[in-house]
């Protein structure tokens, strides 16, 4: 499957990279290529996943990554929009307690 991603700029420091389709070994270069060039530090980034129905330790890799470099230049990664199946992987791996999530609180009411 492809993998659309596109970014657009909120406000002077806010960008929300939009992701659509899966991200797998073969899709997950294409979202590095897109992502990691935006983590600076200056900004906030949200990527939504929201139209994401796959992503495989490659794509959640490129996603650590951004995080990674966000974090070492005082800047900001948030993810949202992800689908309980997303967020169940989120869970398992660890991520979801060390990333910031911003349905977080509202997938926490509802378990």
């Amino acid at each position: 499957m492809n993998l659309v991603v596109h970014e657009k700029k909120e406000k002077e420091n806010q960008i929300t990279v939009m992701v659509e389709g899966e991200v797998d070994v073969y899709t997950a270069p294409k979202l590095r290529e897109k992502l990691l060039p935006l983590c600076d530090g200056t900004r906030q980034i949200t990527v939504n996943l929201s139209q994401v129905d796959y992503i495989d330790s490659t794509g959640l890799g490129v996603l650590i990554g951004a995080y990674k470099a966000q974090r070492q230049t005082a800047g900001k990664l948030i993810i949202s929009g992800m689908n309980p199946r997303l967020s169940r992987l989120f869970k398992i791996t660890g991520l979801y307690e060390i990333m910031e999530i911003e349905d977080k609180a509202q997938e926490d009411g509802r378990q």
